[in-house]
């Protein structure tokens, strides 16, 4: 019994040892011979990584001429495909050749630019670089509102706080054009942030794509402040506004809006309209009123889609 413990003690002696003389062996090796964590396509360990497919279609990091190439081109495939391989990829060359891809016409392309700006340590966020370049597009009101807008998604998409404020001032100016103004209020649901109730304020603005777009961003905000202004819409005069205005009171169960959604209800024109009210009403649950006024609208609405939903919303009682 004494004899087998003292051989499985050697044993682990002798393993211990062996431990210390690799760990000393790798240490000694140093930079010049780094640890090769994915196999290459011609290394034995490729296909217990890859199985079957084919060198071509392995996984790889793009080059910082790729990226240029790519960029360069601006065919959108090639730009998501080096860009995204490039995450990691420290080019200072390669930011002026990805940074006008934020104004291209494909809106995937700018927003991967963006997403692969973001990430670089150096040459970006300095001052005069990229994202404060970015920044003055869009408070320039004598550019392009194209270009303009497309700055305030980029901002969007940079998640840094001054894209806030940019954004914020931007739908402050009811004269700034529409176009502009929806860019922003989308940026900053993107932002998570209401620009110090800028985005409240936009839902009051004449232009359809403004408020739309405001709505759009009123369910992305953890703490928007806006709620009234959306409960007002619920009378506007187009049909979308009502209807999009009642989701997001519904998607943020502001019972407060209950009499309104009521009456979009029973009497708005529309029926998609109509329809989202009930299914809000079946979210907010609510009194015998609300009950009766959901059973009246399943057995007479002039529309199948709104009497269905007035029948789902009472199951939700």
């Amino acid at each position: 019994m004494r004899h087998g413990k003292i051989l499985k003690l050697g044993a682990g002696c002798l393993m211990a040892i062996a431990t210390t003389l690799a760990a000393h062996d790798v240490r000694s090796a140093g930079p010049s011979a780094p640890r090769q964590v994915t196999p290459n396509s011609t290394g034995h360990g490729f296909a217990s990584v890859y199985g079957d497919v084919s060198a071509d279609q392995a996984e790889f990091l793009a080059t910082p001429d790729a990226i240029k190439s790519a960029a360069a081109s601006g065919a959108p495939t090639l730009v998501w495909e080096a860009l995204e391989h490039g995450e990691k990829v420290e080019c200072l060359d390669c930011i002026s050749a990805v940074a006008p891809l934020l104004y291209d016409s494909n809106a995937k392309t700018r927003e991967i630019a963006a997403w692969w700006l973001r990430r670089r340590i150096l040459g970006v966020f300095g001052s005069g670089q990229v994202y404060e370049q970015t920044v003055q597009t869009l408070t320039d009101t004598r550019q392009d509102p194209v270009r303009r807008s497309y700055a305030a998604y980029a901002l969007g998409e940079f998640f840094e706080t001054p894209g806030v404020t940019a954004c914020a001032q931007v739908l402050m100016n009811p004269s700034d054009d529409p176009r502009v103004r929806a860019a922003a209020a989308s940026a900053l649901g993107r932002l998570n942030n209401d620009g110090g109730g800028a985005l409240g304020a936009a839902l009051l603005a004449p232009d359809k794509v403004v408020k739309l777009a405001a709505l759009g961003s009123a369910t992305r905000i953890n703490t928007f402040s806006g709620l009234v202004s959306v409960a007002q819409l619920t009378m506007d005069g187009d049909a979308d506004v009502r209807r999009r205005a009642i989701e997001v009171l519904d998607a943020l169960r502001y019972v407060d809006a209950v009499a309104g959604v009521v009456r979009a209800a029973q009497s708005d024109t529309d029926a998609g309209v109509r329809a989202a009210a009930c299914h809000a009403l079946g979210t907010f649950g609510g009194d015998a009123q609300v009950r009766l006024v959901l059973e009246n609208l399943a057995q007479t609405d002039s529309d199948t889609f709104v009497r269905d939903q007035a029948q789902i919303a009472l199951r939700r009682f």
